[in-house]
């Protein structure tokens, strides 16, 4: 009896067993899908990617241009929502994002990318506070509920800006951004 010889393998498909012999043309076609396969799953971008970059534009309060190695990214802060430019707290949220990033060196924590292409992420400011936390603490940003509901230290900092009346807490009755965007859409 040889001693090297390939074991037959055992294939489960479709509630179905095959026996895979060695040398077989089944054998050979499935282990050339698993082998692409594996290169296909390796090749995929890392999730979670961390990006450092500087922030060169300010677009609204939660969103912002970062240059990385000569490319620039239209960032999305994630988990958060600021006033648009034309609602209340809009251009206060606006300069209070500029007066913590412009300028800066930032870490982006990438989450994938929003229907628009821009990248969703976490900023990492260069004292390593995040900037989208510090948007909701101040009163400049709604917790967005929607992406992130399990986020309990957002719902915490939104409490006691709250309480505070910290920012857009200020107005006694303050609307949502996606509430706000809904009203203008339908107005059209």
């Amino acid at each position: 009896m040889p001693q090297n010889t390939p074991a037959a393998v055992l294939f489960h498909y479709k509630s179905k067993v095959y026996l895979l012999a060695p040398g077989s043309p089944m054998r050979l076609i499935w282990s050339t899908l698993l082998i692409f396969g594996l290169i296909a799953a390796l090749s995929l971008p890392v999730f979670a990617q961390e990006i450092t970059g500087r922030v060169v534009g300010v677009s609204d309060g939660d969103t912002i241009t970062v240059l990385s190695q000569k490319q620039l990214i239209k960032v999305r802060l994630s988990k958060v929502d600021a006033p648009e430019k034309r609602q209340a707290f809009g251009q206060r949220a606006k300069q209070f994002t500029s007066s913590l990033s412009y300028n800066k060196v930032v870490t982006l924590k990438e989450h994938g990318k929003d229907r628009y292409g821009r990248v969703l992420a976490d900023v990492l400011l260069p004292d390593g506070r995040s900037l989208n936390r510090e948007l909701v603490r101040n009163g400049f940003a709604w917790w967005y509920t929607r992406y992130a509901p399990n986020d309990t230290e957002l719902d915490q900092l939104q409490l006691q800006a709250r309480e505070k009346k910290e920012g857009l807490w200020l107005d006694t009755n303050p609307v949502p951004p996606w509430e706000f965007r809904k009203q203008r859409k339908e107005k059209r």
